[in-house]
């Protein structure tokens, strides 16, 4: 996945999350919406975080390829 691939994953992240966001303002979430808006946070923390790995790489002359999705829990952790 490249750079311009995470960038528009995370667009579309961010318009559920908004979308998301905007409904339980107004009616109110459902559990599994919930669950679900947990879930695109979580995975938009990853994304950010896999596109600053590949900047950084690059910016230092490697491969920005190496860069992984860490688990959630390791880029979770970086908030506390």
């Amino acid at each position: 996945m490249g750079e311009h691939d995470i960038i528009e994953h995370i667009d579309g992240l961010v318009a559920e999350e908004r979308d998301l966001r905007a409904r339980s303002t107004l009616d109110g979430l459902s559990d599994e919406e919930r669950s679900r808006l947990r879930e695109v946070e979580i995975r938009l923390d990853q994304c950010w975080d896999l596109l600053r790995q590949r900047r950084a790489l690059s910016e230092f002359g490697d491969d920005p390829s190496k860069a992984t999705l860490r688990p959630a829990g390791e880029v979770e952790d970086y908030r506390g």
